[in-house]
């Protein structure tokens, strides 16, 4: 989380609840998070002396607007710019699925629909964000990183789309034994 808000910051000032404004728009399709995680991020950001804030009054009440510091800046290319980490997939429903054969059949093919259902939701608002996306023409100086942004929801889609087909296979597989 700590290199999502320092790239936050990197694009623009921010108050705690600009940032996380973005965390429950399109960053929460990739990334949950809570209002106490990302208090906790800014704390351990400001202790290293990655970003730094400047007391604003707005509308009568005083806000901390937190920006990037140098140090900041170089924490952050030296992340942006390491090697990709190891694929390691966290899916918790996939410790469901792994004990399924505790369970009933029937029970196992509604609940695996209901996922089904949900995954189709979400890859509906992926492909709503990525269409409104395709519409936007970014500024110059952020056209690539927008081409990156668009390439994550899309590659968030086709995730999505592989795992919706593979658990309407395993209901079949389920419903034919």
């Amino acid at each position: 989380m700590d290199h999502i808000i320092l790239a936050l910051l990197y694009l623009n000032p921010r108050t705690i609840y600009e940032i996380r404004a973005k965390f429950e728009g399109n960053l929460g399709l990739m990334y949950s998070s809570s209002m106490g995680s990302i208090q906790a991020a800014i704390r351990k950001l400001l202790k290293n002396g990655y970003i730094t804030y400047t007391e604003v009054v707005e509308n009568g009440k005083y806000k901390k607007r937190y920006q990037i510091t140098e140090g900041g800046r170089e924490q952050f290319s030296c992340w942006i710019n390491s090697p990709f980490g190891s694929a390691q997939n966290r899916n918790p429903e996939l410790a469901k699925l792994y004990f399924m054969g505790l369970s009933d059949s029937q029970t196992r093919i509604e609940r695996i629909q209901d996922y089904i259902a949900s995954l189709k939701e979400y890859h509906a608002a992926l492909e709503l964000i990525y269409q409104e996306g395709e519409a936007m023409h970014p500024p110059e100086e952020y056209a690539e990183l927008f081409q990156f942004q668009l390439v994550t929801v899309r590659f968030g889609m086709d995730s999505v789309a592989f795992e919706i087909e593979w658990l309407c296979r395993l209901v079949t597989e389920i419903e034919e034994s």
